[in-house]
Order: C-alpha cells, then structure tokens, then sequence
C-alpha cells in the first residue's frame, strides 16, 4: 500500500537521464560551478532564458557554450559591442535587383540558443530589440512577424566590475531573464583542477570531448512533462506569499512582480523533475527563489549604503514566511 502511496505518477526516468549525461558531458571541461550547471539546465526546462553575471576569466561563456553544445540544436553566439545596430541582431530587408523586392535576410538572433556575450557593451536600443524575441518569440521587421523556432532560449553573460562603456539594462528587461546567477571564484580544490584540465588541453579541444544530449524533439517532450509536475495549492500560496512579502519589506524599493511569482512556479517544477519527483516540495521553492528574485528587486538607497544585499533579505523573508506542512 505504501509503495503504491509513495509511487511516481509520471515517469521521469528519461529525463533524469539525460540531465545527469548533460551534467557529466558538461563536467568533461568544466571544474565546479555545479550551481551555475544545474541552474542552466532547469532554466532549459522550464523555457526560460538566463543572464550570467560574474567576474571575467571563470568560465561563464564557455559554461554556456558547453550547454549549448549538449543540446543538437543550432547555436549561435552574439558578442554585443557599443556599435551593435538592431539589425546585427534581428537582421535587415536587402533588395533583391531580379526580383525588384525586399527579402528578409535573417541576423543571429534566429537559432535555437543565443548566447550573448556581456549584453551590458550595447546601447539601449540594441537591447531593447531583445524585449519581443525574448517575451513573445516573434520579431518584426517592416510590418512583417517572423516567429522564433522552438525550442527558443537566450543565455546573456555581463561583467558587473567593469562599468566603463557599458548600458545598465533597464529592469523591464533584467524581468525577462527566468534566472540571474551570480558565478562566484572557484575554490583553491577547483583552481587546481583547473589547471590539471587546462595542462591537458580540454578547455581548448572541447568541441571534441562533449556530445550531444539532447535534441529539439525530446527538450519540448521533457517540457510537457514539468507542466504535468504537481504543486499543491498550498504551496503555490507559499510562492504568493514570498513574493508578496518582498512588496511590503521595507528595505525594498520596488518588489517582485507576478511574472516573478511564476517564474518561482516555472523553475521549481523543473528542480522537482530533475531530482525524480513529480511534486514541488518548499525546498525546491527556497532552490529557485534567490536566482529568479534577486534582479527582480531594488533596494532602497539606506540599505544599499548599509552594506544591505538582496541575498540577505530574501533570506530574511523566507525566515518570516511560514513554510506549508
């Protein structure tokens, strides 16, 4: 009775599967950062998009190229510079002389995966060609709709140190990303390994040591599925009330928004399936919530001058907000 109680209704053997050979494609070249790993992997289930926020030199771009490169879908990489025109990243109508018309010619941005490399290096109007790719998956050009491919994901990396000839991105935009991670230093473990990999020549050769994992037709089979994952109505009010609470915190200027809420909902399914459940447990929400709340929130200028940061005060509302039993 009990094993009938306790059984699986949904069968995630495949998907476990293959986000445990992602993983171990993935682990080939890159030392640690199991965080950054499992983060982009459920942001690839949960169809969301990723902006990767570290320090130069600790493997953000090549972390997300491996990823990519995991997945048998085209990949295209967009290095954004103060000079990037929205036609570089969308594409432009060229005339055609036999024809006397226009024809699309389509830019970069029509792939599977879009990495974008330090998506703070191009002016507001660049970005701002992002908004409808990235929320609606269409683009359009002179009246016309070109609809993206599916899957669609964008994973952006930026260098919060170097300020210099950079374009903050406006919070309207930083609300489109499912995820921020913040990719610390390696451990001194790590940093020799490091070494030990980079002696052996595989952060140079990875092309020829990753397979592919997982192709298009599987990725929106393993989306189905999460939507199908079980959240108990209490702990969607769970999510409610977490994201409520930082509207009303005092050291918040401006709080999450309901996207942020569904964001938490989104990404907690796909923890749930990654780790063989079909039910969302609260510790899949407190997995999920720092990563999808904190580029969603603005300190007020007191706290930021105390030294305050989102961490601690997410932290601080998941200690006041009553955990459902």
């Amino acid at each position: 009775m009990e094993n009938e109680i306790f059984q699986t209704k949904t069968d995630l053997s495949g998907l476990e599967k293959a986000v445990n050979n992602m993983k171990d494609e993935i682990a080939k070249v890159i030392v640690g950062q199991h965080e950054m790993i499992e983060l982009l992997i459920a942001a690839i289930l949960a169809d969301g998009h990723v902006l990767i926020e570290g320090v130069p030199g600790i493997a953000k771009t090549l972390t997300a190229k491996l990823t990519a490169r995991c997945l048998d879908v085209p990949f295209s990489r967009i290095q954004f510079t103060p000079d990037l025109m929205p036609s570089d990243l969308l594409g432009t109508s060229v005339f055609n002389p036999q024809s006397a018309t226009f024809q699309f010619r389509q830019g970069p941005v029509f792939s599977n995966i879009i990495l974008i490399d330090e998506i703070n290096r191009s002016p507001a109007k660049t970005q701002a060609a992002l908004f409808e790719v990235m929320e609606e998956k269409q683009i359009t050009i002179d009246g016309e709709t070109y609809p993206m491919s599916e899957p669609f994901m964008v994973i952006a990396t930026q260098n919060p140190i170097e300020h210099e000839g950079t374009y903050r991105l406006p919070e309207a935009q930083m609300d489109r990303f499912l995820f921020k991670i913040e990719v610390p230093y390696p451990s001194l473990n790590e940093e020799v390994n490091i070494l030990e990999y980079a002696n052996e020549g595989k952060t140079v050769h990875y092309d020829k040591v990753i397979n592919p994992v997982l192709n298009a037709n599987e990725m929106m089979l393993f989306r189905k599925q999460i939507e199908q994952i079980h959240i108990d109505q209490a702990v969607m009010e769970y999510i409610a009330k977490l994201v409520q609470a930082t509207r009303h915190d005092p050291a918040v200027y401006l709080g999450a928004s309901p996207r942020a809420s569904v964001a938490v909902l989104r990404s907690s399914k796909a923890i749930a399936a990654m780790n063989g459940r079909d039910f969302v447990t609260p510790d899949d929400v407190h997995r999920v919530l720092k990563s999808v709340l904190c580029h969603r929130i603005i300190l007020t200028p007191e706290r930021e001058m105390e030294g305050v940061t989102m961490e601690e005060v997410i932290e601080q509302i998941i200690k006041r907000t009553e955990v459902p039993r």
